[in-house]
């Protein structure tokens, strides 16, 4: 028995390339319509608490060294004292803006600014123009 190792030999793939072919037509027009759920059970929220914005406190000084607390005036000089009482009033969680005149004192901001710290604000900020 002679056997010829240079043949090659002939694949016919066309009716594996059908088979193909028709399980990617059937996988198309299957696929849209397949639906996947699963129940999924998500916590509870709490219905009951509520968002609340605190409204912010505004510190104007001016050129004359008043100041201007949400509309009411007071002293520079016994702004400390005066502030920390108004301070029990507010919510100490609100941000603190400070606006102040630029030919102030950088000491006379610090001031303010060191007493609104004391009252036990956590949230202040300069305010500026730019």
């Amino acid at each position: 028995m002679y056997y010829d190792w240079d043949e090659k030999p002939d694949l016919n793939i066309t009716p594996m390339v059908d088979i193909m072919l028709v399980l990617l037509a059937i996988l198309m027009v299957i696929a849209p319509n397949i639906i996947y759920e699963e129940d999924i059970k998500l916590p509870q929220g709490s219905a009951s608490k509520q968002i609340v914005k605190i409204p912010p406190v505004h510190i104007v000084i001016k050129k004359d060294l008043s100041l201007t607390v949400n509309k009411e005036n007071f002293q520079l000089n016994s702004f400390s004292d005066n502030f920390y009482k108004y301070s029990r009033k507010l919510d100490l969680k609100a941000t603190v803006m400070i606006s102040a005149d630029k030919s102030l004192d950088y000491g006379v901001v610090m001031k303010i600014l060191g007493a609104v710290k004391q009252s036990g604000f956590l949230e202040v900020s300069l305010a500026t123009n730019g």
